[in-house]
């Protein structure tokens, strides 16, 4: 595809309310290094027309690595008997959170994997405590969750949640989650959207059964959902998985999905994902230069960080709390950024509702 020609279909992407699913198609399969040059261009020039130039920071703390689901591409799947499994301590959580708002942090990332023993009260009480005691945004990640429990958290004054997909074909998603159901997370979805939280998704790309065709039915996903936030990421296996053995997904079509993600959502907050960075080389700059707008440093303390191995090569799992503050302002700065320090809320005009 010519130049001229990738430009009239990235204007024709753009300009849809709905893009064609075989135009997304057609732009996730460009391998020409000047085409692609086009297309992350245009949505670095979205980017900083919807978002501006600011990179907002999400800090993370991993606070338990128990789970009970056994997805055939994650590390805390279980199955897998040889990862040491914790649950961090409360003053251990707390005195994350203090180390994360001393670094300057608006936003904190409860995660963990679906930990069957995860006390919905016993959460809330954490919420309502960091919400009273740090001026913080509260985003959590802990997965399917009855009703109850996300109104539970919402009214103790969490303000996000995310809960990604991985992927919206239906049949990849059921055989690759067992025991899971495709309709049940997008009932949860739902709920969550319903009672007010800005909610977050996002996909994996290389997935073993995965098309093209399917990753552009996850744009038009995101697009028909307008999520708040959309975190996308390679594949990478962990030796402990059922994937174990399949080949990690590709940085290139990982960072066209990030790219056509942002020009059909325009104003959606993308992640430059960990996993971008977990590879042989750290591609979160790339991501940042194609669209992304925000950065996830990991202020899980030790020796608990290098546990969460949700996948392998995990990047910055060695560093001591707070070292990525100074990684990433460099990283902005190379690519003439800068860190916003901000809350960094959706930038969803129907929030002004709530």
């Amino acid at each position: 595809m010519s130049m001229f020609n990738q430009e009239a279909l990235l204007n024709k992407i753009y300009a849809a309310a709905l893009p064609e699913k075989n135009d997304l198609v057609q732009a996730l399969a460009v391998e020409d290094s000047d085409t692609l040059s086009v297309l992350y261009d245009y949505a670095d020039r979205i980017r900083q027309q919807f978002c501006g130039g600011g990179i907002l920071l999400r800090g993370i703390i991993e606070f338990s690595s128990f789970c009970d689901k056994s997805c055939f591409y994650c590390g805390l799947n279980k199955n897998n008997h040889r990862l040491s499994r914790y649950r961090m301590k409360d003053d251990e959580l707390f005195n994350s959170v203090r180390q994360l708002s001393d670094c300057q942090m608006k936003t904190v990332v409860l995660q963990s994997g679906e930990d069957p023993a995860l006390d919905a009260a016993w959460l809330a009480g954490i919420i309502r405590r960091v919400k009273k005691e740090f001026d913080l945004a509260v985003t959590l990640c802990v997965g399917e969750r009855k009703p109850d429990d996300y109104r539970m958290w919402k009214d103790a004054g969490a303000d996000r949640y995310l809960l990604k997909i991985e992927t919206t074909d239906e049949v990849l998603y059921n055989s690759i989650h067992p025991g899971m159901s495709f309709k049940q997370r997008l009932g949860c979805l739902e709920v969550l959207r319903k009672i007010g939280y800005q909610v977050g998704c996002g996909n994996i790309i290389g997935l073993p059964g995965q098309t093209l065709e399917s990753i552009a039915g996850d744009i038009l996903f995101f697009k028909q959902q307008d999520f708040d936030m959309i975190g996308i990421g390679p594949f990478i296996p962990h030796p402990e998985s059922k994937f174990h053995d399949q080949p990690k997904g590709q940085v290139q079509l990982t960072l066209k999905m990030l790219a056509l993600t942002r020009i059909v959502t325009r104003n959606a907050h993308l992640p430059a994902t960990t996993a971008l960075g977990s590879l042989k080389e750290d591609y979160r700059m790339q991501g940042l230069k194609c669209g992304a707008n925000v950065l996830m440093p990991n202020f899980t303390p030790q020796p608990y960080r290098p546990l969460y191995q949700i996948y392998p090569g995990k990047k910055c799992v060695d560093e001591p709390v707070g070292a990525c503050n100074f990684c990433m302002d460099q990283m902005a700065q190379d690519i003439n950024r800068f860190i916003d320090y901000a809350k960094g809320d959706s930038l969803k005009l129907r929030k002004a509702v709530f």
